[in-house]
């Protein structure tokens, strides 16, 4: 059973103003992958959905990926960063353990007086970004927060085990919110709830070698049960999603798009045949990118703006689940304009 839980209507006034993204430019194929372990193109799709991924070069780190990102969303929607008032960068693989990532990225744009903070809650980092903005906005404590999610996932990938190396990859995307005292925020029901007691299903070492009674392998690399995240997920993700509803006066037939985590289109296909959602009205950014962690659902969404699918007005879900275990989810109503070229 979950552990601690949090639900359902908000109040906002953060309003959406700017999307970005960037990725890597070196491309890891399935054909790439079966160079290097036992496996093949037909089996890494039909399990995955995955084709290619993204590869980070080895002196590029989440920060310069986070940089690139942001300068997109700079250059297609001409917004000025210089009084951001808040960074947050969701992330799990940072360049180092401190100075933060945001802190990088405070440096590299010259804000001059702004918080700067990594956080880290893995596959649903963005989502969760996303409520802790909104909390700084209409609190008053914040006018503008840049909030990033973004990783290099290859970095700490282990390639010689043929059931996660296919997963995982870099990338970065990048959403501004500003307060707007005039209207209703675009964001209008949040989600959270943590299951710590799984914790060691999905994990990477750090200082300690252990999580509770469970002893950790494969020190500095991903390790995941796929079996069991897949259970926890298909089986616990659908009703997150009946909780957030159930706070607003919306129902799965007003959601115009689903953006779940990107981690594996079985998982989604699974969990929108039990929520009800279709797969057509779905988001994701696996296909091209893999599975990019706190990044997957930014990269997807910007996949949209930028091909049309994605247009002001549209309701759109948001659901973050992964290593933790923990979830967050958010549903907000798409106020961003059409995006520069």
């Amino acid at each position: 059973m979950p552990t601690a839980s949090h639900r359902s209507g908000i109040r906002s006034n953060a309003v959406i103003t700017a999307i970005g993204s960037y990725v890597p430019d070196t491309v890891l194929t399935n054909a790439d992958l079966e160079q290097m372990v036992d496996t093949n193109n037909e089996w890494i799709i039909r399990r995955t959905g995955i084709a290619e991924r993204r590869v980070a070069a080895p002196e590029q780190y989440c920060s310069d990926l986070c940089i690139e990102a942001i300068n997109d969303l700079q250059r297609r929607y001409n917004v000025t960063l210089t009084d951001v008032d808040y960074i947050i960068v969701a992330t799990t693989t940072a360049d180092m353990p401190f100075p933060s990532v945001a802190c990088r990225i405070q440096q590299a744009f010259g804000i001059v007086a702004c918080g700067a903070i990594d956080l880290q809650a893995a596959c649903a980092g963005f989502t969760a970004a996303l409520q802790n903005a909104n909390g700084l906005l209409y609190s008053g404590a914040a006018r503008k927060v840049l909030v990033v999610g973004a990783e290099t996932l290859t970095k700490v990938t282990d390639y010689t085990d043929r059931t996660t190396c296919i997963l995982f990859g870099d990338g970065a995307g990048a959403i501004l919110l500003e307060a707007d005292d005039s209207r209703e925020g675009d964001l209008l029901a949040a989600y959270s709830v943590t299951t710590g007691s799984g914790g060691h299903q999905v994990y990477m070492t750090g200082l300690s070698q252990s999580i509770g009674e469970h002893q950790l392998s494969n020190p500095g690399k991903i390790v995941q049960n796929g079996r069991e995240v897949y259970k926890w997920a298909v089986s616990t993700v659908p009703d997150g999603i009946e909780r957030l509803l159930n706070g607003t006066r919306y129902s799965i037939a007003d959601i115009d798009w689903f953006v779940p985590h990107s981690a594996n289109m079985r998982i989604i296909e699974s969990i929108c045949e039990r929520t009800g959602i279709p797969v057509d009205r779905t988001l994701v950014s696996l296909v091209q990118y893999g599975n990019t962690s706190s990044a997957s659902i930014p990269l997807a969404l910007d996949l949209a703006v930028r091909d049309g699918r994605l247009s002001q007005g549209q309701l759109v879900l948001m659901y973050g689940y992964g290593a933790g275990l923990t979830q967050a989810g958010v549903l907000i109503r798409w106020g961003l304009q059409d995006v520069k070229s």
